[in-house]
């Protein structure tokens, strides 16, 4: 993988450890209920401990996630990086003193360091009298030497690292509220590459010291936690964007949508809103008009730095667990200083954000969901494993997949040609964005699904199955079997499928095979796959009586097609005009043959747009039509 690449995997290996922030805030909070009223005063102490514990090996945990996120939560990798950070963290101790401290950076270090030995090891091969210290067995044997290494190089070089880092800090947190403003449009531009919490982890994990109690305690999100007054400025102005302006963003989305698609429209994005507001999950709505107004997200990004700005001189010091939601925001609210404050912020930046939007949605005509031709964010009722195939395949197929990983709103891919992957599919089946980092990384935004998606793709890897893939064969929408109009199609008598609705008069083949049939009125013709599915493909309903007129077919019987090649041309407007409908059944004949269906949504495709139809063959396929002449 180029740079790019490994920066977006240790980004999002550096989610795993995270996760257990926000056990350790609701502990503390836990903590700090009047327990002695109740005389109970030992749950009170208890919880407490148990949050700061999480704190104080805060190092240790990032260096086992980290190990762990970048080798598919291999246990020995992990192993290995709890071991390695012991001897890492308990020699520096002795030689440099407790006031040496690396912190959250030196255990991601040493997570890095039990990664690429995993990953250098895990398939060398010993002799077989030893091979049981082979393979993945060799990492915590390599791991010693390592920190051998790394703890000599760290003890003559840590002083000058201690005073550089103290130089950094000083400089960063003396560029006051523009140092905020900075990070918060860095923090938003960065978000859609997802490298938002590599960059993330510097300010939050290592910026500034605090002692407590003889401890020393670094970076402003453990800081706030352990009671500093000074911090929580790199977090308190993520909370007004959050709780109110992205809600806002939702609302204004709404308002301008379609009358006929808002009721969709608003089931989708009120739960967008919501989600953004109690947990501070942003992608879902940003991803709405990242792509259809990039210069929207650049505005949203320096009002974001803006925010920072407001909180830092209003002297707001908030901090949160996991991100700036209701849920953090209340949780911690008693460590906070004026963070009151951020509700009547957080309200005028709503009213702005709202006002904004909808200016531009309506001034610049938008495409944002809803609109025309808006970027999808689909609201998922449980088909998630008959999509997943499908976005397989839109993938460019389980043979141009390296590696699928998955963050709480992304998946995280490498592709051996990202060139194959069909990107209006891809949106086509749910996609709020794509987003090609080079070197055939891609992320692929699903929201809140994305995890669930992963492992329905891995199920499919898994499976040794016969799985025949669709396009689509002409531009328009595309509409379940049975809204066809016609008793034999969509009671599924001739066979099953979908169907199209067509909005330009020419039909491709959704799937390479041969022709195996044309009709004389040329309305219709049959493709034969090489796996022995017989596929129909029927322009209009009622179109036969045209007897050939306004239809031009460009191939013959027992021509071989590819997925794409032009077959048949047709005047629109004419056959409109002669056919009871438009509605073009695409079905496979054969249905007997197939063991299990998948569909995309039912909503507009373009011509030849991949995956909009998947099945799985039953072992033995069968072929022969079924319903006698099905071309009539």
């Amino acid at each position: 993988m180029n740079w790019m690449g490994n920066l977006q995997q240790l980004g999002r290996s550096l989610m795993l450890p995270t996760i257990t922030l926000p056990i350790a805030a609701l502990l503390l909070r836990l903590g700090t209920l009047p327990w002695e009223q109740i005389h109970m005063p030992q749950v009170g102490e208890i919880l407490m401990t148990f949050g700061n514990l999480i704190f104080t090996y805060l190092p240790l945990i990032f260096a086992v996630g980290v190990a762990l996120g970048l080798t598919e939560s291999a246990g020995i990798a992990g192993m290995s990086a709890l071991i390695g950070h012991f001897m890492f963290a308990q020699t520096l101790q002795h030689y440099l003193g407790e006031s040496f401290q690396l912190g959250t950076p030196g255990g991601i270090l040493v997570g890095l360091i039990a990664a690429v030995i995993y990953h250098r090891v895990k398939h060398i091969q010993l002799p077989e009298a030893i091979q049981f210290f082979g393979g993945p067995r060799l990492v915590p044997l390599f791991m010693g030497p390592a920190m051998f290494v790394l703890v000599l190089i760290t003890i003559q070089l840590g002083p000058l690292m201690n005073t550089g880092m103290q130089k950094l800090t000083d400089m960063l947190l003396s560029l006051g509220g523009f140092g905020t403003f900075l990070y918060g449009v860095i923090h938003r531009l960065l978000v859609p590459s997802g490298l938002h919490h590599v960059f993330n982890n510097f300010f939050w994990f290592q910026l500034g010291s605090y002692d407590n109690h003889g401890q020393p305690v670094f970076g402003d999100l453990p800081r706030y936690f352990a009671g500093d007054p000074t911090a929580g400025i790199y977090m308190a102005g993520l909370y007004p964007i959050m709780m109110f302006a992205l809600p806002a963003i939702a609302l204004a989305i709404i308002q301008e949508a379609r009358e006929d698609l808002k009721p969709k429209i608003r089931t989708t994005f009120l739960t967008a809103a919501f989600a953004c507001f109690l947990t501070g999950v942003t992608e879902p709505i940003e991803f709405a008009f990242l792509f259809v107004a990039p210069y929207l997200f650049v505005i949203h990004a320096i009002l974001s730095g803006l925010s920072m700005w407001i909180a830092y001189q209003f002297g707001i010091h908030h901090g949160f667990s996991y991100s700036a939601g209701a849920i953090d925001y209340l949780i911690n609210l008693h460590l906070s200083t004026n963070g009151l404050l951020l509700i009547p912020i957080g309200l005028v930046y709503g009213i702005i954000y709202y006002v904004l939007f909808r200016w531009a949605i309506r001034t610049f005509r938008l495409p944002t969901p809803g609109r025309e031709e808006g970027s999808q964010l689909e609201e998922w009722a449980g088909d998630i494993p008959y999509r997943s195939p499908l976005i397989l395949e839109a993938l460019g197929g389980k043979n141009n997949l390296k590696s699928l990983e998955a963050c709480i709103t992304r998946l995280r891919i490498t592709l051996e040609n990202d060139k194959l992957m069909d990107t209006a599919a891809l949106r086509h089946l749910g996609a709020a964005g794509v987003i090609s980092l080079g070197g055939g990384n891609v992320q692929v935004v699903f929201g809140t699904y994305s995890e669930l998606i992963r492992e329905e793709i891995n199920k499919v890897l898994r499976k040794d199955i016969r799985q025949v893939l669709f396009s689509s064969p002409m531009q328009g929408r595309m509409i379940a079997l049975e809204d066809v109009p016609d008793k034999i199609f969509a009671g599924k008598i001739v066979g099953n499928g979908v169907a199209f609705i067509p909005d330009k008069g020419e039909l491709v083949a959704p799937i390479a095979g041969r022709i195996i049939h044309v009709y004389p009125t040329l309305h219709a013709l049959g493709i034969e796959t090489e796996d022995g599915l017989q596929v129909l493909l029927h322009i209009g309903i009622d179109t036969a009586q045209l007897q050939g007129k306004h239809f031009t077919s460009y191939v013959k019987e027992g021509d071989e097609v590819e997925a794409g090649q032009l077959l048949v041309r047709f005047n629109l407007q004419k056959v409109k005009q002669g056919a009871k409908s438009l509605a073009t059944p695409m079905l496979i004949t054969n249905a007997d043959a197939v063991k299990s269906w998948s569909f995309a949504p039912y909503k507009a495709v373009k011509k030849g747009q991949a995956s909009v139809m998947s099945v799985v063959l039953k072992d033995t396929a069968t072929s022969g039509t079924r319903g006698g002449n099905v071309f009539g």
